[in-house]
């Protein structure tokens, strides 16, 4: 396995991946390692639901609604369109 080491993360950033750790039970290594695998994972096994998912998480569930449906939506009439 790799080793990953990152420098001059922002003060905030460190911040908000302690607190996300702490509510999710893990340490901050291991919510890093999920978010990476999370983010990593080829697009066509996330789908659209994993992806509006992923959204929702990283807003904290204060995030726009729907807004992943929605913005295919709209490329798809743009693609159709073009």
């Amino acid at each position: 396995m790799g080793v990953l080491n990152i420098r001059n993360l922002p003060d905030k950033v460190h911040q908000s991946l302690r607190e996300r750790a702490a509510r999710n039970g893990r340490s901050m290594e291991a919510e890093a390692r999920a978010i990476l695998s999370e983010v990593c994972r080829p697009t066509s096994q996330l789908g659209a639901a994993g992806l509006q998912a992923f959204v929702s998480e990283a807003f904290a569930g204060k995030g726009p609604p729907q807004v992943v449906e929605r913005f295919l939506a709209e490329r798809q009439s743009e693609w159709s369109e073009g």
